[in-house]
């Protein structure tokens, strides 16, 4: 589902040194597929994300998503690859804080299926635990509810590949194995590929692959910690 050959990406600092983010790297991931990449803040995690996302350009090497070479899309096409293909989950703060919880996670079928939009959501919210917070505003959600709002905004259009950007790095343990485990569970029962990208080493666990990003290549990573119990659904 995911083909990434040999994707290099480097920026200058402030002295005009060459700083190689990714060098040659190279990934692939399967659909049903959950794999993790680890690395601190800075190794190139979100970088790569990025470039998968068609939102940079790399120096080299070609990201390749249900066959589509990302980089050689027209703006038209890569639209309809950002509304189709992909979905994105990332900081729980980037909900539009005004509309409801469903009005955001209807957000991208409002824009392919207006008519529809409500009824094609509803059930997802509910296999979410969001039947009862709907309506709500998402400035009223708790951290872990608007994860869950962007789950099912990720989700709505049954994309191919799920990208994750740090997607727990404002949840508490509890609400974060919750969520990991919901974006799990929901992905291998659609066959959807997620990337993870996380510098938490619990969430690495979750995967059904872990990786680590570091100087530019991607290796096996094994984590420290055991996979915690997974959490009910709390409403």
């Amino acid at each position: 589902m995911l083909a990434v050959e040999n994707l290099t990406k480097h920026f200058e600092d402030g002295d005009r040194k060459r700083i190689n983010v990714l060098d040659g790297l190279t990934l692939s991931v399967q659909a049903g597929e959950f794999v993790s990449v680890y690395g601190p803040s800075g190794s190139g995690k979100t970088t790569l994300l990025e470039l998968i996302a068609g939102f940079q350009t790399p120096d080299a090497g070609t990201v390749s998503v249900a066959g589509q070479i990302i980089s050689h899309l027209t703006p038209r096409a890569h639209a309809d690859y950002l509304l189709r293909v992909l979905g994105i989950v990332g900081q729980p703060h980037e909900l539009m804080p005004g509309a409801s919880a469903q009005e955001n996670a209807a957000l991208k079928l409002l824009r392919d299926d207006a008519l529809h939009a409500n009824k094609r959501i509803v059930p997802l919210l509910e296999q979410l635990g969001l039947a009862d917070r709907m309506k709500q505003r998402a400035s009223k959600l708790s951290m872990g509810e608007r994860q869950r709002v962007q789950i099912a905004q990720a989700l709505s259009m049954d994309p191919k590949l799920v990208l994750a950007d740090e997607p727990t790095g404002h949840l508490d343990p509890s609400r974060s194995r919750e969520v990991l485990a919901l974006l799990a569970g929901l992905c291998r029962e659609r066959e959807t590929a997620v990337l993870l990208a996380t510098h938490d080493s619990q969430a690495v666990a979750y995967a059904d692959r872990a990786l680590i990003l570091h100087k530019g290549h991607l290796e096996s990573y094994e984590p420290e910690t055991a996979l915690p119990p997974m959490c009910e659904v709390r409403t």
